[in-house]
């Protein structure tokens, strides 16, 4: 499943690309239809993310937003935005969101004019762990006699299809894909735990929550309503970067320890929405090129700092990786 920072570049690409155009919505597959009806040829004004979830803030085409003023969360310009997202009563009238949850297999695809400067695809990863990403396909600019870009036929069970006149986005195997009303778009935040990759992510909601619970670190940092976007991936990496073991449980971390996770996360996390690739590793502890985790996947193999096996168990029907020695198992009394 894609993780956090994914949701996060899709909501700057969309914002950058999408932003302030009114967009033709439709669903090929026909399941989308009529959530596609409500907001064909409106608007894209705002767009927002939290943990795995996307919103895309749709108004009617005559809203008179300006497209510098609708470049999304990234951004924090424009007063309809600011409006969105102060919650129910103070949004302007008749906004939409279209609320996407990419699941095990959803995905973005892009394509465009030459112009239309945006990554091939975003979402389930198709050919190796981790997030997969490569820039569009070359693409020649308009002939003489006026033929350029022309939007492509949907490939495959497209949901849902947003096309302005230089670029198309298709989505495809999401777990949602709906429309909802501010009000119901806040509920969605209000059941999320704190996202490390937004403005207003709070390190000490994060330690309070973990701290109420006698519950193993590994379980709650996977818990979106403890910390919103970590997948397994920066799961396993950031308790292997601050030495704990994923069986120690929530209660007994320290707050400076947990402190330090949190703010490990948003340094990590940020790097991966910058560059599309999940890289936890320090350049000095590299063997290989591709030697981008410490512990994830690398079961049987030695850990890049001590030699010691990388081991695996299961946890909650993951499955948890982690380093013997770096990460020192806590006495069984303290996993009671």
């Amino acid at each position: 499943m894609p993780e956090g920072h994914v949701l996060h570049r899709l909501a700057l690409a969309f914002g950058e690309l999408f932003g302030g155009h009114v967009v033709e919505v439709s669903s090929p597959q026909g399941r989308f239809a009529a959530g596609a009806e409500l907001i064909d040829g409106w608007r894209l004004v705002a767009t927002d993310a939290h943990g795995k979830h996307l919103f895309l803030g749709f108004a009617p085409p005559d809203a008179g937003v300006a497209s510098e003023a609708a470049r999304g969360e990234a951004t924090g310009a424009g007063e309809y935005i600011a409006l969105a997202q102060q919650g129910p009563g103070a949004e302007p009238a008749g906004l939409r969101w279209l609320r996407v949850h990419l699941g095990l297999y959803g995905s973005w695809t892009f394509d465009g004019d030459p112009e239309f400067h945006a990554p091939h695809s975003i979402g389930a990863p198709r050919r190796r762990v981790g997030e997969e990403e490569r820039g569009l396909p070359s693409r020649e600019a308009p002939s003489a006699d006026g033929d350029g870009w022309q939007v492509p036929e949907p490939r495959g069970q497209v949901r849902a299809r947003l096309v302005v006149g230089h670029g198309v986005a298709d989505l495809t195997g999401p777990s949602a894909c709906e429309i909802v009303d501010v009000a119901a778009k806040h509920a969605v935040h209000a059941r999320l735990g704190p996202d490390p990759l937004r403005a207003d992510g709070d390190v000490e909601d994060f330690v309070s929550r973990v701290r109420r619970r006698r519950r193993p670190i590994g379980d709650l940092l996977m818990d979106q309503s403890i910390i919103a976007g970590v997948g397994n991936i920066y799961r396993a990496e950031a308790l292997y970067r601050a030495r704990v073991h994923p069986w120690r449980l929530g209660v007994n971390v320290p707050p400076a320890r947990l402190r330090e996770i949190w703010h490990d996360l948003v340094a990590l996390m940020t790097d991966g929405m910058d560059t599309g690739e999940i890289v936890t590793t320090d350049p000095h502890d590299r063997r290989e090129e591709n030697d981008h985790w410490y512990v994830y996947h690398r079961s049987g193999k030695p850990c890049l700092r001590c030699d010691s096996t990388i081991v695996e168990d299961l946890m909650a029907n993951r499955r948890v990786f982690w380093c013997p020695r770096e990460q020192r198992r806590p006495p069984r009394r303290a996993q009671a």
